[in-house]
Formats: structure tokens, C-alpha cells, sequence
């Protein structure tokens, strides 16, 4: 999959299965989730809104967190937090790093 720079409403919206009305309302309601807006007022989504997103989707709906609970676990936890992508990347380069281990002790 090609990843693009800039994703619109309607995909984030189906790539994370939540609705338009549902991404507007997170994006007021956390400050770093901010879309850049084109001139007309089209809001075009980086990478990082949709990992804060997504992180916000699982605080809320998986974790049973309410929006201001949210909220408050992502401002007292910003400074620790790694994104998605760098915590995945660093879990990848492990279970190689474990792979080639296990193959040089099976030799």
C-alpha cells in the first residue's frame, strides 16, 4: 500500500470505521487532532492525525474511556507516549532481531 501525504474525511472515516460527523467532534474536542484545511475548508488528514485518531478511538470504544478521560490520559501521557507507527517499527525491528536468534542458535 502507497501511503499518501494527506488523506480526506471520507477515507479516514472508513479506514478507522467511524463516521464524518464522529472525526469532526474528536477534532474539537482533542486538541492534536488538527487536519490541515484547504482554503475551502476541506480537511486533509497526515499520517499522525490518523495514529492520534486511532488512539483516540481505542481509549474511547475499546477501553471504555469517557471523551474528558480520554483527553486527560493523552495530555498527562504525551511526553512518554511514542506514536503507532514508531511503537509497531521498534516491535518489528525486535521480533527480527529475535528471529535472527533463533535462527543462528538453530544451526
Amino acid at each position: 500500500m502507497v501511503e499518501k501525504l494527506y488523506y480526506s474525511i471520507r477515507e479516514v472515516a472508513a479506514m478507522l470505521d467511524l463516521s464524518e460527523p464522529t472525526l469532526r467532534f474528536y477534532e474539537k474536542e482533542f486538541e492534536s487532532i488538527h487536519p490541515k484545511k484547504t482554503p475551502t475548508g476541506i480537511r486533509q488528514y497526515t499520517t499522525k492525525d490518523i495514529e492520534e485518531i486511532r488512539l483516540v478511538k481505542h481509549l474511547v470504544k475499546e477501553k471504555g474511556l469517557t471523551l474528558a478521560a480520554a483527553a486527560k490520559a493523552l495530555r498527562e501521557n504525551r511526553k512518554g507516549v511514542t506514536s503507532g507507527i514508531e511503537l509497531r517499527q521498534r516491535l518489528e525491528a525486535i521480533r527480527d532481531e529475535l528471529i535472527a536468534i533463533k535462527e543462528e542458535i538453530s544451526k
